[in-house]
């Protein structure tokens, strides 16, 4: 029982152009990922490999035709916007009208931590540096999720989980849980209903943009369940957990528990540790009255007819990983971390919520916000409250106000800002995402094409382009092949030790 497992995150960030309304965010996207592309010297030839991708893949068990298919769904095509593969083994591109940071594949929830923060601080240098271009306003970027005009972007998470697993079984058992794991990992958010039409607060950004149990959207009547069956690895051993249903944290708790929790119940399901008694009767109806209600109070029914609590939902997921702990007897240390921080924080949010305002980011955002009401004697239809809303998320140190807490000691971290300044360049090394990151950083010329599972070079005296598979995610590492690179071999030489070939 263990909270590490392969898994990642990606995040799509708000974007704007100081004093101009109108601006075209798609152009303004492009701007930002190739303004760092250019000053940080990333290679502009080395493309994003599309060909192993297949979006439409449903994991009940059939393919989505291409022309039944949203064109958001279509994202195995080229279209020919800014996409980038960093030295640290992430991407970066332009997703329709937004610059995201998928991160690099890492092992534990404490790692997402670290490379999702550094995708953070690649932002934030890619938007200065678009903001230099000549003519061109000053851009901001919102690690957020909603522009508050009726639109919603996405903050997804990956998690690499057993093929062998039913997965009816991973809807059955998962889904309570995504219902309710917002009160820990919710970003919080001025309005309810997906144009705010109803002025209050609410505990999660992304709850009202969910209209389904199980889909394989993800713009459109999006799913509590996403069944994208993409493992992006070897589909005999691994399924691919995409999860669209989360909000984009800056609170580096928020972020640790919902990988690590996330994590735990993943290994639940695995174990055979079912969990059928906390069947919803209505999921989606469920997902909105828990984030509808920030004193946690409110109840939900089950399909057996008993009501609870998100808190009581989120308590039996804790108590039933416990009981798994215990009985192998074999947990890690980070495991037993997410184990103790998740029943503090339940404990504590039963208490009184406002207890974790320096830790989860709906608790700190509503604290800010009443702050506000008070002194100025504000109603939630305020103007004012929507702007303090949207400036927590700016990515601005100088700016965001989650920024301003962190600066003033009202918010508190988990991870070293030396590790995240170091993860901005450097892959993960226990992952693929290293071979990655590495190829990258010493054979940039040599290298035509990358995803998640390959690396594709072009090397003088070959014919075609010699492609590299990494369909294994824990191989690829600095202990599997970092002798190699440490030889300092061209990329040639690199290639015919891998391959064997002469």
């Amino acid at each position: 029982m263990t909270v590490r497992r392969v898994q990642g995150s990606e995040v799509e960030y708000g974007i704007a152009v100081q004093g101009q309304p109108h601006a075209n965010p798609m152009v303004t996207s492009t701007h930002v990922v190739n303004s760092y592309a250019s000053a940080h010297h990333l290679t502009r030839r080395a493309r994003w490999d599309f060909e192993e991708e297949n979006p439409l893949r449903d994991a009940r068990g059939f393919d989505l035709g291409r022309g039944d298919a949203d064109p958001s769904q279509l994202t195995d095509e080229d279209l020919g916007l800014a996409n980038i593969i960093l030295t640290n083994g992430a991407r970066l591109y332009v997703d329709h009208a937004h610059p995201e940071y998928s991160s690099p594949e890492v092992t534990s929830p404490r790692d997402v931590v670290i490379w999702e923060k550094a995708g953070e601080e690649v932002m934030r240098s890619a938007a200065e540096l678009a903001s230099q271009i000549p003519g061109h306003g000053t851009v901001v970027l919102y690690k957020n999720n909603i522009d508050n005009k009726g639109a919603s972007y996405g903050s997804h998470e990956n998690y690499l989980m057993d093929r062998a697993v039913p997965f009816d079984q991973i809807v059955t058992h998962l889904t309570p849980f995504f219902a309710s794991r917002q009160v820990v990992c919710g970003a919080g958010r001025v309005g309810q209903q997906q144009d705010g039409s109803v002025h209050a607060f609410q505990v999660s950004q992304r709850a009202d943009y969910f209209e389904v149990g199980v889909g394989l959207e993800t713009t459109l009547k999006r799913p509590i369940i996403n069944t994208r069956d993409e493992p992006h690895a070897d589909a005999r051993k691994y399924r691919r957990l995409h999860v669209i249903i989360g909000d984009a944290n800056c609170s580096e708790t928020s972020i640790y528990l919902k990988h690590g929790t996330a994590s735990l119940v993943l290994a639940l399901i695995e174990a055979g540790r079912t969990v059928t008694d906390l069947t919803l009767e209505n999921p989606v109806a469920a997902l909105h009255e828990i984030s509808y209600d920030p004193t946690l109070r409110t109840t939900v029914r089950l399909a057996d007819g008993r009501t609870v609590t998100a808190l009581d939902l989120q308590g039996e997921y804790l108590q039933r990983a416990r009981a798994l702990v215990d009985d192998t007897g074999d947990a890690d240390e980070q495991t037993l971390d997410v184990l103790e921080r998740w029943e503090d924080v339940l404990t504590r949010l039963a208490h009184d919520p406002m207890d974790l305002a320096t830790e989860l980011d709906w608790v700190a955002k509503l604290a800010l916000l009443e702050r506000y009401r008070e002194r100025d004697g504000l109603d939630w239809d305020h103007a004012k409250l929507h702007l303090v809303d949207l400036q927590y998320h700016d990515v601005r140190t100088e700016r965001g106000l989650f920024h301003q807490l962190v600066r003033t000691g009202r918010m508190k971290r988990l991870v070293d800002p030396a590790e995240i300044q170091a993860a901005i360049t450097e892959p993960p090394v226990d992952t693929r995402a290293w071979f990655r990151g590495k190829c990258l950083q010493y054979f940039s010329d040599d290298i035509a094409a990358a995803s998640w599972d390959s690396v594709i070079f072009d090397l003088p005296g070959y014919a075609s382009l010699q492609r590299v598979p990494t369909m294994e995610p824990l191989r690829g590492t600095r202990e599997h092949v970092g002798a190699l690179f440490d030889s300092r071999p061209t990329a040639t030489e690199l290639f015919r030790a891998l391959t064997g070939s002469s």
